[in-house]
């Protein structure tokens, strides 16, 4: 049989070659991202916690951490106390007693202004000394005032009106009087106009001490209340130091670390005396509030009544009349005269005043010349009854003599005088209780900011001695 011609097969595959250039790349290695340093080291952190002596150093910065943060916030809280204790005592108070002093010194320049007016052209040289007086030291408290007062403050606007006011005031007043000496009518309506003047400037003197005395009560406020962040950083610290010293013991069965009960004690000393320190400070602070700064207000609240109750009895009489307001309801209303229904009211208020200023009073010496004003209050109130009643039958000459004639006629205007002058003996004493009491609230809290920072200084390097000599052991 012949051989059969071999039969082709199927095609054999050659394998492609692709050049170089048009091979598909391959990934590159990619590197891990970087950590962030924050992730390393809580990574390290925890790393050392795993071992005793990075436990270690662990509490010892939070426990120097914890005692510097201490004595830092004490430090921080007890100066800002601090500060406003000082306002209180050198600024804050003094300032409300200057206003009240400008307020006594514009009424009383008043009052001596309508008695002398009343005496007409034989003014006597005493009224006269006594109205430029009056007249020099308000000028002098609204200087001081004005010096002492924030910029852009209403304190700082109202002293700026009651200072363009007062020359307009001495003018009408020197007008009044020119006029009163010639014998013109026209005297006393100028009096009348600068009495008017006269009730603005006095309703902004009694405006800048209600504000003097905001200011005062704010002062207060920021130095009495307790520094209870320092004091909870304060216990946290000294648990924290109880607790690692617990630790040491029960790992050591070593009872002392010289370095750790030194810090134990001196943050303990710090916060006893911030404590103490400020309780006693607190208390003095509040005393002199309670029995200084209150007894003030009151009996320049009585004063300012006094001054505004003699001016209007003036003015009843420079008036004759000629103002009047109607008081009550219906049938039983009636006409009177306007500056006799303010004096009833003022002399109402100068008798709760001084009952109130009595009760505040907490010795003898504070509770005299209060009772004496009462005194001189009451004999005020018949002698002007007295008076009203020669006013009402036409004797002019006789109400006038018994409102500012001589002392032998007993006069009102020397109960007025009694009163301002047991109330100016009492504001004496009172302010030297108030200072007494405040400075021994300030001296408390002396050198605590300073003292506290440097124990805490110390404290927390006791801590880290401590924690190191632990530590060496390791070594």
């Amino acid at each position: 049989m012949p051989a059969m011609p071999p039969q082709p097969g199927p095609p054999a595959v050659v394998p492609s070659v692709t050049p170089a250039s048009q091979a598909r790349p391959t990934a590159p290695d990619v590197a891990p991202p970087r950590r962030t340093a924050w992730a390393e080291g809580v990574d390290q952190l925890r790393a050392a916690a795993t071992t005793e002596p990075g436990r270690l150093r662990i509490i010892g910065a939070v426990l120097a951490l914890l005692v510097v943060a201490f004595g830092a916030v004490t430090a921080w809280q007890m100066t800002e106390r601090s500060a406003a204790a000082d306002d209180v005592l050198y600024s804050s108070e003094p300032l409300s007693a200057s206003a009240a002093e400008i307020y006594r010194s514009l009424a009383d320049a008043n009052t001596a202004a309508s008695s002398g007016f009343l005496a007409g052209g034989q003014e006597t040289a005493a009224s006269r000394t006594r109205y430029e007086r009056d007249i020099k030291t308000a000028g002098e408290k609204l200087v001081s005032a004005a010096s002492n007062s924030e910029p852009g403050s209403e304190s700082e606007k109202t002293i700026t009106r009651l200072n363009k006011l007062l020359p307009e005031y001495k003018g009408l007043i020197e007008r009044a009087r020119a006029n009163n000496r010639q014998g013109y009518p026209l005297g006393g309506a100028y009096l009348r106009y600068a009495n008017d003047k006269m009730q603005v400037m006095l309703d902004d003197a009694e405006a800048l001490y209600k504000l003097e005395n905001q200011r005062l009560r704010a002062d207060y406020d920021d130095a009495t209340p307790y520094p209870w962040i320092a004091i909870g950083v304060g216990v946290v610290a000294i648990g924290g130091l109880v607790w690692a010293q617990r630790r040491n013991y029960r790992r050591t069965n070593r009872v002392l670390n010289h370095g750790m009960v030194a810090a134990t004690a001196a943050t303990t000393v710090v916060l006893l005396w911030l404590v103490v320190g400020h309780t006693v400070a607190r208390s003095g602070l509040n005393e002199s509030y309670d029995h200084g700064v209150l007894s003030l207000n009151t009996l320049n609240d009585a004063r300012i009544a006094s001054l505004k109750a003699r001016g209007n009895e003036n003015l009843t009489l420079v008036s004759r009349g000629a103002e009047t307001v109607e008081v009550g309801t219906g049938d039983d209303k009636k006409s009177v005269d306007a500056y006799d229904h303010d004096f009833q009211g003022q002399m109402k208020d100068l008798a709760a005043k001084l009952a109130a200023a009595e009760d505040l009073a907490d010795d003898s010496a504070g509770e005299s010349p209060v009772k004496a004003a009462t005194g001189n209050m009451k004999v005020w109130q018949e002698r002007h009854k007295e008076a009203r009643a020669e006013d009402l039958e036409g004797n002019y000459q006789g109400a006038l003599d018994k409102v500012i004639g001589s002392k032998d006629k007993k006069p009102t205007g020397e109960c007025f005088d009694n009163v301002v002058d047991k109330l100016g003996t009492a504001l004496t004493h009172e302010e030297k209780e108030f200072k007494l009491a405040a400075g021994d609230g300030r001296d408390a809290m002396s050198g605590l900011p300073v003292g506290a920072a440097v124990l805490a200084v110390l404290a927390a390097a006791g801590a880290v001695l401590g924690i190191g000599r632990r530590l060496s052991e390791y070594r």
